[in-house]
């Protein structure tokens, strides 16, 4: 009888406190167009079922059983994708566009993973430029259901020293291979989700390069524990040597000459991804002034001091007298032209932007980035396949991606297909992180009264 008292008691508790089934949070969506992101062709008047922040169901419309209680959006016309992954972003370095590692703070870091989340961008992964701090950001979203853009992160990634890479303030700097293995074994106990490290010599305006004596332990190290190793690189000669050191990714495309037959082979062999081309951020330095500054869309995200800066007269100048500024044309152009040598062969690939820097904006850099691997020759399809499911593959993030039962409900209601116009991934109608609706771009605007934001095409 005690026994009996004791489940009934519990029970009821249970339902007090919203642990009882019939107490779930659960939404309706129904008479969409579905992209899943698996890469599968879209599919007409389909439904989904979110239950306490996850996917219950997804299926056509007319095989929806309505579960008892739950909130049911219509959706005719409209279109259902998976949030956008942007795989390579730094978090809190910009005031602005004045960048400074003395505006790193959880404020502003949370600023940011709000801001990628109106813009649809539901998930992200910093490589390489964070503080310590990030890791109870990151582990407080894993523990419940964020209400903005969930973090993935390199925590501090290697820099060899005197060398290109990293930002100034940041304890990063390895002189020997033995440092550079315990870096990786200090960063590793952190937490992080994967290893960077950066090549690079800055069109040849900083004296060296890392070697490969610090390069191969950092990526051996990263691997004795099942991490990945990406790769900041420039140079197809520094590329191919990464490839064979069994880097397993890059996090920009190759830009001082054109990919061969026998590099391609080679990080197909080997299964290397370019995980990012960062095809934005090479378009954006060829611009003394951005194309867009006047989009609605991109200054809905940006304050008006902003957008002033960026319009003003030194700024221009300073940009178009800078020594490298020539190069950013042709070292953009060779790396569209690789980037689509690459997917038409069959390199596995994935999306990001290079975001958070001086001018390079968190969340519609992401929505340039699509348009840009569109440009370069890949489908719609392709690059928001890309954007979803291909980057959680390489990102070993199980629970996000795709539109599948036991996945997290983060997606996007768009009006318009993204499938028929790649650009149609800005008119965004709905956002979901873990299966509450957060503000969308459209619907808040940095910086400025509600009044100053109004219109605005999608």
């Amino acid at each position: 009888m005690a026994k009996k008292q004791w489940l009934l008691g519990a029970a009821m508790l249970a339902a007090v406190c919203g642990g009882g089934a019939a107490h779930a949070e659960t939404t309706v969506l129904r008479h969409f167009t579905l992209f899943d992101g698996t890469g599968h062709a879209p599919v007409p008047d389909s439904a989904l079922v979110m239950e306490d922040g996850r996917i219950r169901w997804v299926g056509p419309s007319a095989r929806l059983k309505v579960p008892a209680g739950a909130r049911v959006e219509d959706l005719a016309g409209k279109f259902v994708m998976p949030g956008i992954i942007d795989n390579h972003v730094h978090l809190g370095l910009v005031d602005g566009i004045v960048q400074d590692l003395k505006y790193y703070s959880r404020e502003s870091v949370e600023k940011q993973l709000h801001l990628y989340a109106a813009y649809g961008v539901t998930s992200v992964q910093v490589l390489g430029t964070d503080k310590d701090m990030i890791f109870g950001i990151r582990n407080a979203e894993r523990a419940g259901r964020p209400d903005m853009a969930r973090v993935y992160t390199a925590g501090q990634g290697v820099v060899f020293k005197g060398s290109y890479g990293g930002v100034p303030g940041l304890d990063q700097m390895v002189a020997t291979p033995g440092e550079a293995v315990k870096m990786v074994d200090a960063e590793k106990a952190k937490g992080v989700d994967l290893i960077k490290l950066w090549m690079d010599d800055e069109f040849g305006t900083i004296a060296s390069r890392m070697p490969y004596t610090i390069s191969k332990p950092v990526v051996d190290e990263a691997h004795k524990d099942g991490l990945k190793a990406v790769a900041h690189v420039f140079y197809y000669d520094n590329a191919a040597e990464l490839v064979r050191e069994g880097a397993d990714g890059f996090a920009h495309e190759i830009r001082d000459r054109p990919v061969d037959t026998a590099l391609i082979a080679s990080m197909k062999a080997r299964g290397t991804w370019q995980m990012a081309a960062t095809l934005s951020r090479e378009a954006s330095f060829t611009y003394t002034l951005l194309p867009f500054v006047d989009d609605p869309f991109f200054a809905r995200g940006v304050t008006p001091g902003v957008i002033a800066a960026l319009k003003s007269p030194e700024r221009r100048s300073k940009l178009a007298t800078a020594p490298n500024f020539p190069k950013y044309g042709p070292t953009f152009r060779i790396a569209m032209e690789n980037f689509s040598r690459q997917a038409k062969a069959g390199i596995r690939y994935g999306m990001g932007t290079d975001s958070g820097p001086t001018a390079r904006f968190p969340g519609y850099f992401a929505h340039w980035e699509l348009e840009l691997m569109v440009k370069a020759g890949i489908t719609p399809l392709q690059a928001l396949t890309a954007a979803t499911g291909a980057n959680a593959e390489f990102m070993g993030a199980k629970d996000i991606g795709t539109l599948e039962p036991g996945k997290w409900a983060d997606l996007l209601v768009l009006d318009k297909s993204p499938i028929a116009d790649i650009r149609n991934t800005r008119t965004i109608h709905q956002v979901f992180v873990a299966g509450r609706a957060v503000p969308t771009i459209w619907q808040t605007c940095t910086g400025r009264p509600a009044a100053a934001c109004k219109g605005g095409a999608r």
